[in-house]
């Protein structure tokens, strides 16, 4: 594998700790707001919108290293040929889609409590989906980087 893939695919191992600590942050800060029915405070919108700019330069990261590697997948074992080239990118996919939409509903949205509602479903959810998808480092899938 040439240098500048695995300078992507590092930092996109490494962003994957920030889009995991954003959306479920902005997710508990939700589902908080709305059991204690309070107002939606800027940090919590913030948290948010930083979850849902982080999900996507992690997916732009993840098409470019997809399509660098395209011709890799063909010289793995199918396992590994099939969470790479289907079950990973189709999650993740599913849970960035997740988010946005999250977000999109709960600016729409006419109640703080909506709002907060929108947020505190759709992040968690994408949340759980992430972690599932993510190859980490005790996996078969992930144990191939060593500094994680």
């Amino acid at each position: 594998m040439n240098s500048s893939a695995s300078l992507l695919i590092f930092f996109h191992s490494l962003l994957r700790y920030g889009v995991l600590l954003f959306v479920a942050g902005a997710g508990i800060l939700a589902l908080r707001g709305l059991l204690l029915r309070r107002p939606i405070l800027v940090y919590e919108r913030l948290a948010a919108i930083v979850a849902v700019v982080l999900c996507h330069v992690q997916l732009l990261f993840g098409v470019i290293i997809y399509i660098m590697r395209f011709k890799a997948f063909e010289m793995m074992a199918p396992v590994h040929e099939r969470y790479w080239k289907y079950e990973h990118i189709s999650m993740m996919l599913v849970a960035i889609t997740l988010v946005t939409i999250g977000r999109g509903l709960s600016k729409r949205a006419r109640t703080e409590p909506g709002k907060q509602l929108r947020i505190a479903v759709f992040y968690l959810i994408a949340l759980v989906i992430m972690i599932v998808a993510i190859p980490w480092p005790i996996t078969e899938f992930g144990s191939q980087y060593e500094w994680m």
